[in-house]
């Protein structure tokens, strides 16, 4: 490792750290970062506190710590995706599992008049490990797992699912009115409670990604090239498209289809830390939480006193990035 390998992850959770305290200082109404302390280390607590003091550590602070878990397990979601596929613009999104997810919960919301995210969280689990099992299932060509057909299997399940969610919309008022705020992608008015279920399998998902890593260097060089090493390389793109349903299952459970942030952490970490992946994983789990948590902070004071949601934001800014990684694979 270079010396500037070394400290870039150092450079990293500084960055990390700054965008925290932007996610915990600024909003609709922004707050000092001394009052942001006090708040977090009780001044002021108990029948006194102010209205600061209940602003961050009720509702920015858990929205801080969604968004790290939510960017982290994206971040990782998307370098495994493009590991075990040897696609570069594989992610969450292109293999369908967000749309999986977000069928799943606009089918819920349809159909059990659901209310409230944390009654949304193991519907779009489940749809989302539905969608994945479904292009694993296209993918596998004599038994073993086609990378090529798992992204495209992951497409065309995309396409059809989000036009059916687009239809089961389009037909009742109050699914639309209910579903259009989680779709967009968002850590506003989420709670720990929603947090809580999914971080046992956001854990073992981020265990199983660390698990195959060194296999997923191997996968690199081909699957013959892998299999002379020794490396079970139908065994490594299980596991691996196992902790990537449960990354982004977790993920999109807790905030939405949230959009991009999976597929330009792993690009950014790769073009500072090298292609691997024992480092790059590393490093998507800063890579994540400061694309999202920036993201979100910028959708607080691009429209204030309003705000936009964080799926918008990682659309917008992702969109031109897609363009400039196709045309690169292209080359």
């Amino acid at each position: 490792m270079t010396v500037r390998q070394s400290l870039l992850p150092a450079v990293g959770l500084c960055v990390l750290v700054l965008c925290i305290a932007l996610s915990l200082a600024l909003g609709s109404r922004p707050l000092p970062l001394s009052t942001v302390l006090d708040a977090l280390l009780g001044s002021g607590a108990g029948h006194g506190r102010d209205a600061d003091a209940d602003v961050v550590t009720g509702l920015r602070v858990p929205r801080t710590i969604i968004g790290l878990v939510v960017g982290a397990a994206l971040g990782v979601a998307g370098a495994v995706a493009q590991g075990i596929t040897r696609n570069p613009l594989a992610s969450p999104t292109t293999l369908g599992i967000n749309a999986g997810a977000s069928f799943a919960v606009v089918t819920a919301i349809y159909a059990l008049h659901l209310t409230r995210p944390v009654e949304y969280v193991w519907f779009a689990i489940a749809g989302a490990a539905a969608t994945a099992l479904a292009a694993q299932a296209m993918a596998r060509r004599a038994g073993d797992l086609d990378p090529t057909r798992l992204a495209l299997g992951g497409t065309v399940l995309a396409a059809v699912l989000t036009s059916w969610t687009s239809a089961l919309m389009l037909t009742s008022r109050r699914t639309l009115d209910e579903a259009r705020f989680w779709l967009a992608g968002s850590l506003a008015g989420r709670g720990l409670d929603v947090l809580t279920p999914v971080l046992p399998l956001i854990v073992l998902g981020l265990a199983l990604a660390f698990a195959v890593a060194p296999a997923l260097n191997a996968l690199a060089l081909g699957d013959e090239s892998a299999q002379a090493l020794g490396v079970p390389v139908t065994r490594i793109r299980v596991l691996g498209g196992l902790a990537v349903v449960l990354l982004a299952a977790g993920a999109v459970a807790v905030a939405g289809p949230v959009a991009f942030v999976g597929l330009a952490a792993p690009h950014l970490v790769r073009l500072v830390l090298g292609p691997d992946h024992r480092r790059l994983l590393p490093g998507c789990l800063i890579a994540g939480p400061i694309l999202l948590l920036a993201a979100d902070v910028l959708g607080r004071v691009v429209v204030r006193p309003s705000e936009l949601e964080v799926g918008i934001v990682t659309a917008f800014l992702g969109a031109p990035l897609l363009a400039v990684l196709a045309r690169r694979a292209a080359r």
